[in-house]
């Protein structure tokens, strides 16, 4: 799948984000080596700990339905305000560790989202964590 339809796959998924706390939808899109494709959106709760990033809900839905790791091969996210304005949104932290325990060290996942300029950008796992915990 090209990196523009996977991008519209996560900007479709971002319209479900519940976020009334900060006010911004993201969407992710998880393709799977099979071609299968798994979408999350980010999900809010009013103690901010317990929220979960678009990345995470869309890689443990894949999971749930019996992905491993090394079964994916790109994500791509979208993130936009409430006036519809798409915005530079890689993954956080968080979701770069989990994301990276998923990939294989020889074919590292290839992550896709919008840069500061809002032009489509695709890099690795690896190089948004390049010094990742791993045992």
């Amino acid at each position: 799948m090209k990196d523009e339809e996977l991008m519209n796959r996560a900007r479709t998924a971002s319209a479900h984000a519940y976020c009334p706390y900060s006010r911004f939808q993201v969407g992710a899109a998880l393709q799977a080596v099979d071609g299968t494709v798994y979408t999350g959106c980010n999900v809010e709760n009013r103690s901010l700990g317990l929220s979960l990033c678009a990345e995470r809900v869309a890689l443990f839905k894949a999971v749930s339905e019996g992905k491993r790791r090394g079964d994916f091969v790109t994500l791509a996210v979208a993130g936009k305000t409430v006036d519809g304005d798409w915005q530079h949104c890689p993954p956080c932290g968080a979701c770069r560790q989990v994301l990276v325990e998923f990939s294989l060290p020889g074919a590292p996942l290839s992550i896709v989202y919008l840069d500061h300029q809002k032009n489509v950008k695709r890099v690795t796992i690896t190089d948004l964590l390049p010094d990742a915990f791993l045992f």
